[in-house]
């Protein structure tokens, strides 16, 4: 990936994902439409301000599992960052009666639970795979446990 947006675009971007979610009980149109997406709300690392961010999700055997893909970026994502440093969140997600909203804890998934689940997002969503492809770093995964 060498055409990598800058964080105002990405910001903005996030910005109107997050107004159109919370405007329409957790729907959002576009590029997004019909997927499972969620807000989530980590301290920034370095900051120790809220910082939201939509993101796909699945739930697999159980599991709320979000993955720090960035498109395939060489980098993590700032959200990855802020969970490892402070593994207390909050979920926004969309329901039939609106947007159900908890507190979570983040836990990253250990490399055999990680590649396991990994296939299965992969089978779900093949973009994920495509992503892995791009990048030497393995892309992270983590359960959001409610709580």
């Amino acid at each position: 990936m060498t055409d990598m947006p800058d964080s105002g675009t990405i910001n903005a971007f996030n910005d109107g994902i997050i107004e159109e979610f919370r405007a329409n009980a957790g729907k959002v149109g576009g590029q997004f439409e019909g997927a499972n997406l969620l807000l989530l709300t980590t301290t920034g690392a370095k900051s120790g301000k809220p910082r939201v961010n939509p993101l796909a999700y699945f739930r697999i055997d159980g599991k709320l599992i979000v993955i720090g893909s960035f498109a395939g970026a060489p980098i993590s994502p700032a959200w990855v960052h802020n969970l490892r440093a402070n593994p207390a969140a909050h979920v926004e997600v969309g329901s039939p009666s609106g947007i159900d909203a908890f507190d979570v804890t983040a836990r990253e998934l250990p490399p055999a639970e990680r590649d396991e689940l990994f296939d299965k997002v992969a089978a779900a969503a093949p973009g994920f795979a495509e992503y892995q492809s791009k990048t030497s770093r393995v892309i992270p995964l983590f359960e959001l446990q409610p709580g």
